[in-house]
């Protein structure tokens, strides 16, 4: 067996000795310096070259380095080949610290009183009083994310694709329910996967179904949001604020708009990282299930795409 690592925008180098570790007898190359790519059966991925997919002959799993799977264009896969996912408890619970600690953040005003600081200007005012967050999304982040905020006060609502329960949580799903459940949110919360069917799903039809004191918080995909209309919605005074963990094109490049507007916090795509030992484990295990022909952890629906 030969595992290929296809992942760019980082250095690879801790994580490939952690592997070789675990894997002392297992060949573990990195693209694109793969000596025989027809013995490649295991790729772990993020943002790998479109064109290396048709190199490999043999392949029979990928791995997302990540818990989403957007980063890998399906479509260049055969049919056969299985797709998993990373699926780190703890990052579910950093993602809710995350979203609360937001939330918060724009209820008491902190973005106000940090421009003020800038200023020197003395001018208190009161906490807002909007307490309901609505979440698009709710798989293990979702319901997380929901526990906490509920714990600390919050009224809380949910959008899913399918209809789901949850105690102390008001369900919506499907179009109907996502007409039904925006024109009362105060904090709208995106943690969805980006998929077809959410890609620009927070674009100016969306938008203008919130109520002008809300505030959006994504933190799932930079392409779940169209930029201008967020931008027209925020510049209107249609929309109270944003705050921003993830982009369309990461890392944001200077002249953005985004990092001068006063009404949009930002964040590096830090809300919620996996932890490295814990990625490990998770391929190791895998590979050990692909070498004994048995089903492998946290595969994805690649019709859902999730």
């Amino acid at each position: 067996m030969s595992i290929l690592i296809a992942i760019t925008g980082r250095d690879n180098t801790k994580l490939i000795t952690k592997l070789q570790e675990r894997l002392p007898s297992t060949l573990i190359e990195q693209w694109p310096d793969c000596k025989n790519v027809n013995n490649v059966d295991f790729v772990l991925a993020w943002k790998a070259p479109e064109s290396m997919w048709l190199q490999l002959p043999n392949l029979k799993a990928v791995s997302s380095f990540g818990a989403g799977i957007d980063s890998i264009d399906l479509t260049l896969l055969p049919e056969h080949v299985e797709v998993v996912r990373i699926v780190d408890e703890q990052l579910a619970e950093d993602m809710a610290e995350y979203v609360l600690t937001h939330v918060l953040a724009q209820k008491l005003r902190l973005k106000e009183y940090y421009i003020k600081q800038t200023q020197q200007a003395w001018q208190p005012k009161r906490a807002h009083n909007n307490k309901h967050v609505g979440i698009l999304g709710f798989g293990e982040l979702g319901k997380t994310c929901a526990k906490k905020l509920i714990n600390n006060g919050f009224k809380v609502s949910a959008w899913a694709r399918n209809n789901k329960t949850a105690d102390n949580v008001s369900m919506f799903y499907g179009a109907d329910g996502l007409e039904l459940m925006l024109p009362d949110i105060d904090y709208l919360v995106c943690l969805l996967p980006l998929t077809k069917a959410t890609k620009g799903i927070i674009n100016y039809s969306m938008l203008a179904k919130l109520p002008p004191r809300a505030v959006v918080i994504n933190a799932a995909r930079g392409g779940h949001v169209v930029e201008q209309d967020l931008l027209d919605a925020l510049n209107n005074e249609s929309l109270r604020g944003a705050t921003l963990d993830v982009f369309e094109h990461e890392p944001l490049v200077g002249s953005h708009p985004y990092w001068s507007h006063p009404k949009i916090t930002l964040t590096p795509h830090c809300a919620a990282l996996s932890d490295l030992n814990s990625i490990i484990e998770q391929i190791v295990k895998n590979i050990e299930y692909l070498n004994q022909g048995l089903a492998l952890n946290n595969r994805v629906n690649r019709m859902e795409g999730y």
